[in-house]
């Protein structure tokens, strides 16, 4: 039998390799930068509904977490790491319908009952919703005033509670959306410092200068808003920069 020359092996070893398929869409492989998977495209190990009653909204799809809202309520599926405080988070997103979705960071639980979480929140929702949701900064805070940080700028919260607004240049707007299709979203949180982008462009930022109230650290959570919606998540890595 005729033995193929070693390089000539090699390469052809290689053209092989670069034809295998990716992995599936729920699970993408470590890049060497330092990101974990949060998700591991099969079960929904680490995570928790909260409240405890909507855990049926929640499911895995074809390697995608998979939120259907059966009620016009919050619902949160949450990581299990309640203490993050500096990292990125990277995933992706595709909303199926209309409705109201988004990611949840520094969510601690607000001992008032306003809501099921305090937290920063990147809102998502379905193009024609308004700047206010898709691509904007919204507050969960108990006792604090909520200052809009809608789509397209970047808000300065003061020591005193006042805030400045300017705009960002270029920023992701509704025509960057691929609708009913997969979206990316990046979010970085370093000390008071909060950046949120969709698609490559930067959507909202804000820093949060005040002392008392402010969210140090907490959970992440992904969230239902609305009866009838479907959203889906998948790829889900965090880099965490406070070790």
């Amino acid at each position: 039998m005729k033995t193929m020359p070693r390089r000539s092996g090699l390469i052809a070893f290689l053209m092989t390799a670069a034809c295998w398929p990716a992995p599936a869409g729920g699970v993408e492989p470590q890049d060497g930068s330092g990101f974990q998977p949060l998700f591991d495209g099969k079960t929904l190990a680490g995570w928790k509904a909260v409240p405890a009653q909507t855990a049926s909204d929640w499911s895995v799809c074809d390697g995608a977490v998979c939120g259907r809202g059966s009620a016009d309520r919050l619902s949160y599926l949450v990581w299990k790491d309640h203490g993050l405080t500096d990292f990125e988070l990277r995933l992706q997103y595709r909303l199926l319908t209309r409705g109201n979705t988004g990611i949840e960071i520094r969510a601690r639980h607000d001992q008032t009952g306003k809501r099921p979480f305090e937290g920063y929140h990147a809102d998502l929702g379905h193009v024609g919703i308004g700047a206010n949701v898709l691509g904007a900064w919204d507050f969960h805070f108990a006792r604090r005033k909520e200052h809009p940080c809608p789509r397209g700028t970047r808000l300065v919260i003061q020591a005193d509670e006042s805030a400045r607004v300017t705009r960002i240049d270029n920023a992701f707007s509704a025509a960057d959306v691929r609708q009913k299709d997969w979206n990316d979203v990046r979010i970085i949180a370093q000390g008071n410092h909060f950046q949120f982008w969709i698609n490559g462009k930067r959507a909202a930022d804000f820093t949060d200068n005040v002392r008392q109230g402010s969210l140090k650290n907490g959970a992440i959570g992904l969230q239902l808003h609305d009866k009838g919606m479907v959203v889906e998540f998948r790829r889900i890595r965090l880099r965490d920069d406070s070790r």
